[in-house]
């Protein structure tokens, strides 16, 4: 991939980022559930920290016309899992979630997914080992996200099978 494919996939990466801030902030704002609420806050959050330092790439790299060796590359590892488990043990397991927070679990669920594909081909597309290791780590995150957006959907669809399964109730009479 050419220089300048690459910091055009950069700037598709940096608007990404901030539209699903966005998404995730209205969310966060929207749901009355508290398990969607503390997920669509941190990711958000991670989100925000993926553009940040997407923004001090592009900046660099366009400046410098190369890999930036001056650029933090580190992104905070991601706490999704953490957070819906510590979640889950303190809500009142009555709560349901509406129509609307399934919906807007399933578009997050998505826009992880291409997120996970679009940073494994940017770093497919790499010959540098930073660039490489850089969205590698970027596609983890995603996948981590999808990976607990779609714990929490399952949650959120059918509590009493995600417990079980969560759980490892055994069911052998014993």
């Amino acid at each position: 991939m050419e220089k300048k494919e690459r910091l055009n996939s950069l700037e598709v990466a940096l608007n990404n980022e901030m539209r699903e801030r966005e998404f995730y902030l209205k969310h966060a704002d929207q749901t009355k559930n508290p398990l969607g609420k503390a997920m669509f806050k941190n990711i958000a959050d991670e989100e925000l920290e993926h553009y940040e330092r997407l923004k001090e790439l592009h900046k660099t790299w366009e400046k410098h016309d190369k890999w930036p060796e001056t650029v933090p590359l580190t992104v905070k590892k991601t706490n999704v899992k953490e957070i819906l488990i510590d979640t889950i043990k303190n809500i009142d397991r009555t709560i349901r979630a509406d129509a609307g927070d399934i919906e807007a679990i399933k578009i997050a669920i998505d826009f992880e997914e291409k997120g996970t594909q679009f940073y494994a081909k940017l770093s497919d597309a790499s010959s540098d080992p930073k660039e490489k290791e850089f969205f590698d780590l970027l596609a983890m995150i995603e996948n981590e996200h999808y990976l607990s957006l779609k714990d929490v959907e399952e949650y959120l669809s059918d509590p009493t099978s995600w417990f079980t399964r969560v759980e490892h109730h055994s069911m052998d009479g014993g």
